[in-house]
């Protein structure tokens, strides 16, 4: 099915700027542009291929001023991003699967399954589980006894759910994440040998939330770990127990909360980043790829980059010093050598006059 312009513009509350009749049917990397297709440009590191794109429309921000001509049609919106998650979203392949509950599934006889669930062969749904209307449970799925999920969630292969764990609506756990798994407990016995702390709490997962694949949740020690609404967690992720994660958090791939930290609303840890046990950080917050924060963060908004972690500019300095530490080294020994010259000079001079 295409679309012209100007019912995208239309649609998505923006103007046009070119031909508002052109039409587009599929959508491409700007880079990658084809005629009959949309892209966008949100990141100004590539407006130099909106000049080259072969494209047949292209969203574009409010602001954006080219500095040449463009053969492509623009639609002006307020969030070239934004507006593109929001065309994509009206024409996303939803999840498929067949409706119902397959016979190849193990349902428990006390697990409460609402209208519209669908489970496919070989999932696992035990004793006393709900699943809010709607939801998708997809093979190999796991979800352990006294587990909670709601509405129109969607569980994929081979995720599990351990007992107890309570996941809201409209939340997505993708394949081989794992929520409620032991945490990381243990204390040392007089031998110095490790004994094994029950992990007697559980996960609770708030709406909208998505867990990305092979990323885990492990379950409180006591009381639970908490994820708050809207949380977004990349592939690979690890959240150790009783961490509670504000709501709008996202935490990107390969990244390791450690136990018992508290993060804030609306913060964003990038790829790879590390974050100390038993530490706050306030709200709003950035932590940069690769970060190892190893303390807290009182000030909301703050911005903190590299291992160990500097507030950003302070890491941004600290960086311009440390690539010229060779020239430095090499600048104090030829200046050592010279002190040592003149103090030897000096004592020349002083023996000649005695």
């Amino acid at each position: 099915m295409e679309f012209s312009a100007e019912q995208l513009a239309g649609l998505l509350g923006g103007t046009v700027d070119g031909d508002g009749k052109v039409t587009v049917g599929d959508y491409a990397k700007i880079e990658e542009g084809k005629p009959g297709t949309i892209s966008f440009l949100s990141n100004p590191k590539y407006e130099h291929y909106i000049y080259s794109t072969k494209a047949s429309i292209v969203l574009v921000n409010n602001d954006f001023k080219p500095s040449r001509k463009v053969e492509a049609t623009l639609i002006r919106v307020p969030d070239a991003y934004m507006a593109l998650a929001k065309l994509m979203k009206l024409a996303e392949r939803k999840a498929e699967i067949n409706e119902g509950v397959s016979e190849l599934a193990f349902v428990s006889p006390g697990a409460k399954l609402a209208e519209d669930v669908s489970v496919a062969p070989f999932a696992y749904i035990g004793d006393n589980v709900s699943v809010g209307r709607g939801s998708k449970i997809f093979p190999g799925a796991y979800l352990g006894a006294d587990v909670s999920v709601g509405e129109d969630c969607i569980i994929y292969p081979n995720a599990s759910v351990y007992r107890g764990c309570r996941i809201g609506d409209r939340c997505i756990l993708h394949s081989s994440s794992v929520i409620g798994a032991d945490g990381f407990g243990f204390a040392k016995n007089e031998k110095g040998d490790y004994v094994k702390m029950p992990q007697n709490g559980n996960v609770v997962i708030g709406n909208d939330v998505e867990v990305g694949a092979s990323s885990t949740i492990d379950r409180g020690s006591i009381g639970p770990t908490v994820i708050g609404n809207g949380v977004k967690i990349d592939n690979q992720v690890q959240v150790a127990h009783n961490v509670e994660l504000g709501e709008s958090t996202a935490v990107a791939a390969c990244s390791g909360i450690a136990g018992s930290t508290k993060i804030g609303k609306h913060c964003v840890l990038a790829g790879k980043v590390g974050v100390v046990g038993h530490a706050h950080i306030a709200d709003n917050c950035i932590l940069a790829a690769g970060t190892n924060l190893q303390s807290g963060i009182d000030k909301p908004g703050s911005v903190y980059q590299g291992s160990p972690a500097l507030p950003f500019f302070n890491a941004k300095r600290s960086f311009a010093a440390y690539k010229n530490l060779p020239d430095m080294v090499r600048t104090v020994n030829s200046m050592q050598k010279e002190i040592e010259k003149l103090k030897q000079e000096i004592q020349s001079i002083k023996e000649t006059q005695a």
